[in-house]
């Protein structure tokens, strides 16, 4: 079946519809409720699904389901467990200490997801802050950097990747990935505590030096959930999942009907409840069903109405001008829009039909893709899934976790902007250094990280200077860049 143009409006309305509808004030109040986000994520997915089902293909439909039912099963999992563990203790929320957490979060988004690692920072992040009236800027660059890009390096790190290595890309082809991680990485690292300087300087110096006053050694609750997260992950690196194309196929063994992996990934969630005290996850933490609900049920409709978009972009791929520096922009800006796992997909198959560069290597077996497209399909799909909230799942969480706790985060075209300002100049100078080859693309690259390099800077002068304190209702994003 060829799908015309006008099938990708579901989903572009179900875009505009979290775009809008928190900033209409006549919506805003009803948009908080999850029935009425669940309501249009199946007035718009259900009428999709029954069309393609009837005049194309049900497993289309299928496939789309059960890959919603894996992602929703992780992030289920990782919430549950990041849930259960509580690091105790107040240290100073210093742009140092800022900083430092952050940077935790980034290594360790590889090894346990970004899921996991976002979850499980996000709430002693937000509780070391809880003295300082302006926190937004830290969610963000916690969302870019730990929920993230920060999740490079191993196919847990993030869904894209471990379908590749579902496709036959080796486990340690991504380690070599780390110069473009660290790259990224060191930048935004450098451009959040510039930024933190600043803003920290215009807080309120009481409850600065209530906060210096107040310090609490570091500590961990709930340490059985160490086990879990253990459990889960070994799930997903080693058990099988359901074959829905064995199942398509019509040869199928026993085992192939069985999801496997995740009733592994819930089973260890169900313990962690079960392990947990009830004063860790509900006191300490101050755990709510709530974001994990928001994900749950815009993602439906998410998956669905993406069914024509995906198609039509297969549609359109012979036609598109594809190398390097096209895979990662054609895939990045697909990621901040789709979810990056079927994008990074979609873009895959693409990369497994074009023509073998003179002297590149094949990587994947089912089909296999060469290497230097694997690499821009790779970076594209992590990176730029932090370009806005419904780029990667745990986007939606960490904001949902961000806000349960009083944090006024930034509408989705607010966060757009925040995103092109601090996260986009970064990614283009690594496009420029490290996908491009050509000495005036490099010469380009350098001129940018230059310019955030100076940014920086001025931040920092700046916080020396004793700026006036920001008024308690502002988005600290919105005080003026240095001069």
């Amino acid at each position: 079946m060829t799908y015309p143009w006008w099938t990708i409006i579901p989903f572009a309305t179900m875009l505009a519809g979290i775009a809008i509808f928190p900033l209409l004030p006549s919506l805003a109040h009803h948009w908080e409720k999850r029935a009425v986000q669940l309501g249009l994520a199946l007035l718009l997915g259900i009428p999709v699904a029954m069309g393609v089902w009837m005049f194309d293909d049900p497993w289309r439909v299928g496939h789309a389901v059960y890959e919603y039912a894996q992602f929703i099963s992780l992030l289920l999992a990782l919430f549950i467990v990041s849930g259960g563990l509580f690091l105790k203790g107040d240290i100073e929320a210093t742009p140092r200490n800022n900083t430092i957490f952050l940077a935790v979060g980034g290594v360790i988004a590889s090894f346990v997801g970004t899921t996991g690692a976002a979850m499980l920072l996000i709430r002693p992040l937000l509780n070391t802050n809880q003295e300082r009236r302006h926190r937004v800027h830290t969610v963000l660059f916690a969302i870019f950097i730990v929920a993230n890009c920060g999740g490079l390096l191993t196919p847990l790190g993030d869904p894209p990747l471990f379908l590749g290595l579902l496709r036959g890309v080796p486990f340690t082809w991504t380690f070599g990935l780390w110069p473009q991680w660290l790259f990224v990485g060191a930048l935004m690292l450098f451009t959040y505590y510039a930024l933190d300087r600043r803003i920290y300087a215009s807080e309120d110096p009481a409850a600065v030096a209530f906060d210096r006053t107040h310090i609490e050694p570091l500590g961990v609750r709930g340490k059985i959930n160490f086990l879990w997260f253990a459990v889960i992950i070994a799930a997903v690196a080693f058990a099988p999942s359901m074959d829905l194309h064995a199942i398509e196929a019509g040869h199928a063994a026993p085992m192939d009907w069985i999801p496997t992996r995740e009733l592994i990934m819930l089973g260890a969630a169900g313990a962690s409840m079960l392990t947990t005290p009830k004063a860790v996850r509900y006191v300490d933490n101050e755990f709510d069903w709530g974001p994990i609900a928001e994900v749950g049920a815009l993602f439906i409709g998410i998956f669905l109405t993406m069914i024509p978009a995906l198609e039509f972009l297969g549609q359109k791929a012979p036609s598109l001008p594809l190398n390097e520096i096209t895979f990662f922009l054609f895939t990045g800006g697909l990621s901040s829009v789709l979810d990056n796992a079927p994008t990074y997909a979609t873009f895959y198959e693409m990369a497994s039909q074009m023509p073998v560069p003179p002297g590149v290597e094949l990587i994947g077996t089912t089909p296999p893709v060469p290497e230097t497209f694997l690499i821009s399909i790779s970076l594209g799909a992590v990176f730029c899934g932090a370009l806005t909230y419904i780029g990667n799942g745990p986007n939606f969480m960490v904001k949902s976790v961000a806000e349960s706790r009083g944090v006024a985060m930034p509408s989705f075209g607010v966060y757009v902007l925040r995103s092109m300002q601090y996260l986009a100049p970064t990614l283009l100078a690594m496009m420029l250094i490290m996908i491009a080859d050509h000495w005036l693309a490099w010469s380009a690259g350098g001129v940018v990280v230059a310019w955030i390099v100076a940014r920086g800077v001025g931040n920092i002068r700046r916080a020396s200077r004793s700026p006036e304190p920001l008024p308690v209702e502002a988005d600290p994003e919105e005080a003026p860049e240095p001069a």
